[in-house]
Order: C-alpha cells, then sequence, then structure tokens
C-alpha cells in the first residue's frame, strides 16, 4: 500500500477567482452518495462548457527515481464529440483528434508513449468511474482504511459481486478500482488500480464549475513514475486548427474493437508469468482468474479489471503479472485499434 505521507492533497475551492457556493463540512455516510455529489464536477464532456485548452508539463522517473525524461501534454476540447490530445516529449509525439462524424484520427512519430503518459489524460479530465461500473447490481463500495496521519481520507472500493464474499481486510488496495476523497469536500484526492498504481490528484481548483488538479503524481507501488503540472488553462476559438487533423492523416471511426482471448493470445509478445502465493499454496487453492482487459494501440495493456478469482492473492498475482504484459498492436484497416478482450491466467498446483 502506497503511504499517503508521499502525496501532497491541496485543495484551492473556488480557483481562479471563480465564485463557488460554501461547500457544508463533512461528506455523505452512503459512499454513492459521495460518487453522486462528485459527479458533476468531474464532467469534462458536459455540453455546457465552453470550449478550452489546458498544457501541462510532466516528468517522467527512472527506477531509482531520478528525472529521466520532459514532455508537454495539451488538450483541446470544442465539444463532447470534438476534442484534441497532443503528447510531446523528445523522441516520441504523439496526438489524437476525434472530429464531430464520429471519427479518430490520430499521428505518431518515434517511440511509442508509455502506458503512464496515457493515464495523465485520464487522470486530468475524468478519474471517477462511469455509472455504469459503480452498478448496484454489480458491485458493492466498501470502505477502506488508509494511512494519511492525522487526516484519514475516507477511500471507497468498488468489489464485484463475484468477490463479496471476500473479507475486506483481505482485499488490497488497488486490487479492485478505489477511490479516495477529501474528507470535507467532493473532491478526489486519490485513486487506485490495478498492478499497484496509485494516482494523486494535489492542487485542485474549480475551473469552469469542475474540480480540475492543478498537480498529478503516478506511482507503481511506491516509486513515482510521472508527475504533471498544469501551467495554462484558457478558453478556447472553435475556429482554431488544432482541432483539425491534417488532411493527410487518415481518419476511422472511433471506438473499440473486442476480440476473444485466444486470438489475441497470438498477437503477445511479453508475457510475466505469476507468482504462485504461498497461502494459496498452503490453502491448497487453484483455479482461474479472468480478467477484462483494455490494450491500447501501443500493445500495452491500459485497463485490467478482475471478473472472477478463487482467491483474493490470486487475483492479485494474476493482476499483477498481466499488467506487464505487452502485445503486437492489432490493426484494422491498416491502423492500430484498441482492444477489449478477456484474460484467463491459470493456477493449478502440482501432484
Amino acid at each position: 500500500m502506497l503511504c499517503f505521507a508521499a502525496l501532497i492533497f491541496a485543495v484551492a475551492l473556488p480557483g481562479l477567482g471563480q465564485t463557488a457556493a460554501s461547500a457544508a463540512p463533512g461528506l455523505p455516510k452512503d459512499p454513492r452518495e459521495v460518487f453522486a455529489m462528485a459527479a458533476p464536477y468531474y464532467d469534462f464532456a458536459d455540453p455546457a462548457l465552453k470550449p478550452f485548452h489546458i498544457k501541462a508539463t510532466y516528468q517522467l522517473y527512472d527506477e531509482k527515481g531520478k528525472l529521466l525524461e520532459q514532455g508537454t501534454f495539451e488538450y483541446w476540447w470544442a465539444s463532447p464529440p470534438v476534442y484534441r490530445a497532443t503528447w510531446t516529449r523528445p523522441g516520441a509525439t504523439h496526438t489524437d483528434w476525434y472530429t464531430a462524424d464520429g471519427k479518430h484520427a490520430y499521428l505518431v512519430t518515434g517511440e511509442p508513449l508509455s502506458f503512464f503518459e496515457h493515464k495523465l489524460s485520464g487522470a486530468l479530465f475524468s478519474p471517477l468511474p462511469d455509472a455504469a461500473d459503480l452498478d448496484p447490481a454489480k458491485v458493492r463500495l466498501d470502505r477502506k482504511t488508509t494511512s494519511a496521519g492525522d487526516n484519514k481520507p475516507p477511500c471507497f472500493m468498488a468489489i464485484p459481486v463475484m468477490a463479496q464474499q471476500w473479507r475486506v481486510q483481505d482485499v488490497p488496495l488497488g486490487l479492485f478500482p478505489t477511490y479516495c476523497f477529501d474528507s470535507q469536500l467532493p473532491v478526489l484526492r486519490a485513486s487506485f488500480s490495478f498492478g499497484g498504481i496509485t494516482t494523486g490528484f494535489n492542487k485542485v481548483v474549480r475551473v469552469w464549475g469542475k474540480n480540475l488538479p492543478r498537480e498529478v503524481l503516478l506511482f507503481e507501488g511506491k516509486r513515482k513514475i510521472l508527475s504533471a503540472t498544469v501551467d495554462t488553462i484558457e478558453g478556447l476559438n472553435l475556429s482554431d486548427p488544432a482541432l483539425t487533423p491534417p488532411a493527410e492523416v487518415p481518419a476511422q471511426k472511433a471506438g473499440t474493437v473486442h476480440l476473444a482471448g485466444g486470438v489475441m493470445a497470438g498477437f503477445l509478445v511479453r508475457k510475466e508469468a505469476p507468482i504462485y502465493p504461498q497461502d494459496a499454496k498452503d490453502a491448497r487453492l487453484q483455479g482461474t482468474v479472468v480478467l477484462q482487459a483494455m490494450i491500447g494501440m501501443d500493445g500495452r495493456i491500459h485497463d485490467l479489471r478482475v471478473v472472477s478469482a478463487p482467491a483474493p492473492s490470486l487475483a492479485e498475482s494474476a493482476v499483477w503479472a498481466v499488467s506487464h504484459w505487452e502485445y503486437k498492436p492489432y490493426l484494422l484497416a491498416g491502423q492500430p485499434v484498441e482492444i477489449d478482450t478477456t484474460i484467463n491466467v491459470i493456477f493449478t498446483l502440482g501432484g
């Protein structure tokens, strides 16, 4: 579990001189009410929003926590279907355009972006789960205890139906999506996801009625991987040429391709073998961990969720291993596409 002391939480609401109603102290006890209260403040696809442009600088760190590279991330938003995201750093550029006709165009030069660079966009503009991911028929929201000195932010883990018989204390933080809020305001302070990945949301300001972190920190375990600072927040003219992809850049219908796990197995180029947990061996536990995975256009795992598992320790081991897998990008009409697939990890005791 990541020590919260490694994250610096600062909330400055309202931000940029805007006026907002004072929030009542404390949050509802019902976690679903907390998410419902926070959701409007994190809806950066709100049609009522005026066009905007945001620019951030980010740093990547090596295995020893030393600065490795620095880059910039820019985001132009015109309406829910029309927006652009661009990452630029030495040796790599990546731009995605989403257009009014529902198409996606992109331009990549140099090496692929890392998984953590891709996560920066979601951390800034869509850090909360979709309503479907909180369906009471599918998940239970349980409070998790964290170490945060005198201030213990309320954290809620979304545990699927298949695992609801597990004791909460047996489920490690991040095995299932976990969200930690400020103790007084509907402001997300940290989230935990598959593979021990922690995202810290710091220096949160109120911008156009939405909560925007001006600092984002990404950790893998206790090791800092990426830090980012929002430098520019401004309005956008709809005629800005940045919103239009060059004529020579091909566009395709936006969306995700769903493929069977057996199909994607043939594209696997790097596989990390899971470790059989000793507690599972001692208890003679075996079986199949079923994971739902999102494989990005770069062939890396961009999202991973536990569908079913015989035990928490087996699920945790499978998630850690698969999060490090890499695939040859899947091409459709000559262009790489995102793939949604199922991965089975089988644990079998010998003799």
